[in-house]
Parts: structure tokens; C-alpha cells; sequence
């Protein structure tokens, strides 16, 4: 990927469309891999990042959060928001957008769609932590909440990990259906066996991973004690600010918990449930050999996954990387080029100089800003 940059003075935009483009022209299976190396690499280098938990304004209806982090090179941040009534209006559930800055000079190299991103994104990283804390050989997947980051789920957890069933429940029969019909009718999942189930516990039975992506903004307890088996590892994604879980405190109390970003984990996770001095352990730990991740095949261990912007960071880097290689995306003129960047009024000076009057002028009186028009009609 060694295609010029931009022009200094542009900033290259890609739209839901480019991202879609983008994923059409390598290939789905490819995208999931490549996003996974990238952040894989960037969970590796954990300690050159500037790091902070998201920045959140809570509604009644939902909320809208801020995810900025920088290296030494690259800052990033991403606009998101979490609201679940926004289906009847006809709008996603999750919305966002991101901007890629160069650090050296601040200059926005990238502004970017992050609602198909972050779908990706989301997805590979509930894989890569699989990869490390679920049994060897997993091949049967529960999936308990069908919206729109359930095909996402399904796709990556077969291509990087290796499902060849997934069971579905969702309280909307609709959604599942959907989910159904998006699986069978495409060519990337055709090897994979899809279950329609009559609750989550049917579900759950027999399954080596548990993925729980549900939207309601409440303290649900979508998988319970009873649930679990010798060797379940539980992937939940649902459970993502203050007030919103969907794990039963016991379910975390039998297992061994692994996180993102503990500081943010605490506050928005299923682990605010939690005291303070229960123990859990940061994936990038365990990614860089730390750690270890399952002790053991009969062990149960759960993925408190909220989303942390390092993650974002990476799925920007790869994105605005694949758009350069394939020439996609338009280049947008965001900052002013200046022929003196110390003269910024230049932008809106007059082309010609205003005739203004005396102070006084005929009418005695001080010129106004209508009188400075007039004058120039």
C-alpha cells in the first residue's frame, strides 16, 4: 500500500458506500483477516498508546460517545452513539463517524463512515479474543440478539475462528429471520449450518461460545448461571454503558473475565457489576504472551467486550490504507489552503475595498453596517 498521499490540503472522505466498495473489492474474508492483523499488531504495541475510557452524554433514550487515542504518529477519534429506539424511526441503532490525524501537524488525513467500520471492527475483535480464550476447536456458536451486528458475529467468528453452526435467538422473531436469510443467501457462510432456536437456553446448549449482542439500555441478565457448561466461553458485546448489561454477576463470578481497557471496562461493562477488587485481566496481556488466557479446557471464560478506541484506531489505519491502494474515496478541500497560513481573514476579505463615509457623513450621524453596503451596491 504505497500510493502517494493526498495533496497536503486535502482530506480524503469515505462514505458508507467507499467502505462497502472497499470490502467488495477484497473480499470479505480477506477485510476480516486484514482488519484483525491490524489490530492484533496495535493490541501488541499497547503501551505506545495515549489511552483515556470514551467520553459520554447519557440520555433516557440512548447516548452519544466520544473515543479519541493517539501514538506518537496518528490520533483518532470516533463519534458514536448507542440508541435502540432508533429503529422505528427508521435510523441504525449505532451511528458513527472517525477522523485520522497526522500528530506532527494535526492535519486531517482521513474522515470516515464508522457504522459499517465499527460492525467490522467490533466483530473481528470479539475473534481475536476468541482465538485466545476460547477451547481449541470451538465450532458451535450461540448468537443471542439477531440486530445489525449479528451477521457481522456469524461471518467473522467463521472465517477467523473456524464456527461451522451458529444458534440463533432474539426476542423479535423478525430479526432472526433476517439473520436466516442474510446467512443462507450468502456465498461466505454457505458452509455454515444456521439453527433458528426457541430461547436462549435452547440456544446455549451444546454451544462452545456464547455471543451476546443485544441494544436495550437496561440491566438484563441474558445469560444466567444455569446456562453455563464445562468449557463455555462467553463473548458479550451487549453490555456497553453505565446501566446496560446482559450477564448475571454470577456468570462472571464462575468465570475468568478478560477485558479491553480495565479503566472503561469497570464503568461501562458487565463488570459494573463488580467491586472494585474482583480481577480481570486486559486482552493485549494475553495477545503479548503476559498473561496466560484459559487455564484450562473445562474453564469458563468470558469476554467483556464494550469497544475501546484502539480498535478504532486500527480500523481507521486499515481502511484509509486500502482506500489509497484501490483509489477510493473523494479528496475533500476540509481545511483552507492560504497563501499566508498566518492570514486567515484573507478568506472572507472583500474583493474590493468598501467606500465607507465620514464619520459623520451628510446625515450627521455615524455610518452604520447598512450604510457600508449601500455604498457598494
Amino acid at each position: 500500500m504505497t500510493t502517494p498521499h493526498l495533496p497536503r490540503q486535502n482530506t480524503l472522505f469515505l462514505s458508507p458506500q467507499d467502505v462497502a466498495n472497499i470490502v467488495g473489492r477484497v473480499g470479505l474474508a480477506a477485510t476480516l483477516h486484514g482488519m484483525a492483523t491490524y489490530i492484533r499488531q496495535d493490541f501488541l504495541r499497547w503501551q505506545d498508546f495515549d489511552k483515556s475510557a470514551r467520553l459520554a452524554a447519557h440520555s433516557p433514550d440512548g447516548v452519544i460517545e466520544l473515543m479519541p487515542i493517539a501514538d506518537a504518529n496518528t490520533y483518532t477519534f470516533k463519534y458514536v452513539n448507542g440508541h435502540p429506539k432508533n429503529t422505528a424511526l427508521g435510523l441504525p441503532t449505532v451511528m458513527a463517524f472517525g477522523v485520522l490525524a497526522d500528530v506532527a501537524s494535526g492535519f486531517p488525513l482521513l474522515i470516515s463512515e464508522l457504522t459499517l467500520t465499527t460492525a467490522l471492527r467490533t466483530a473481528v475483535t470479539s475473534a481475536v479474543a476468541a482465538l485466545e480464550l476460547a477451547r481449541p476447536g470451538s465450532r458451535v456458536m450461540a448468537l443471542i440478539g439477531n440486530g445489525a451486528q449479528s451477521e457481522f458475529q456469524a461471518l467473522a467468528f467463521h472465517h477467523l475462528v473456524g464456527i461451522k453452526e451458529i444458534r440463533l435467538f432474539d426476542v423479535d422473531a423478525g430479526a432472526s429471520a433476517k439473520l436466516l436469510r442474510n446467512l443462507q443467501n450468502n456465498p461466505d457462510a454457505a458452509s455454515m449450518r444456521v439453527v433458528l432456536c426457541n430461547s436462549t437456553a435452547e440456544a446455549v446448549r451444546g454451544s462452545d461460545i456464547v455471543t451476546t449482542v443485544t441494544a436495550d439500555k437496561t440491566n438484563a441478565t441474558i445469560i444466567t448461571p444455569d446456562m453455563l457448561t464445562a468449557g463455555l466461553h462467553i463473548n458479550g458485546v451487549g453490555g456497553d454503558c453505565p446501566g446496560k448489561t446482559e450477564i448475571h454477576a454470577d456468570v462472571l463470578r464462575a468465570a475468568k473475565v478478560f477485558v479491553e481497557y480495565e479503566p472503561q471496562t469497570r464503568v461501562e461493562g458487565d463488570l459494573q457489576q463488580m467491586g472494585a477488587d474482583f480481577g480481570v485481566t486486559e486482552l493485549w496481556q494475553v495477545l503479548a504472551g503476559n498473561k496466560t488466557g484459559r487455564d484450562n479446557d473445562t474453564q469458563i471464560t468470558f469476554f467483556d467486550s464494550v469497544g475501546f478506541a484502539m480498535e478504532d484506531f486500527s480500523a481507521l489505519r486499515y481502511v484509509h490504507d486500502l482506500a489509497q491502494s484501490l483509489q477510493i474515496g473523494a479528496a475533500i478541500p476540509l481545511i483552507p489552503t492560504l497563501a499566508d497560513p498566518k492570514d486567515l481573514y484573507q478568506l472572507i476579505k472583500p474583493a474590493t475595498p468598501i467606500k465607507v463615509a465620514s464619520s459623520a457623513g451628510a446625515t450627521g450621524r455615524a455610518p452604520t453596517a447598512r450604510d457600508a453596503l449601500e455604498t457598494t451596491a
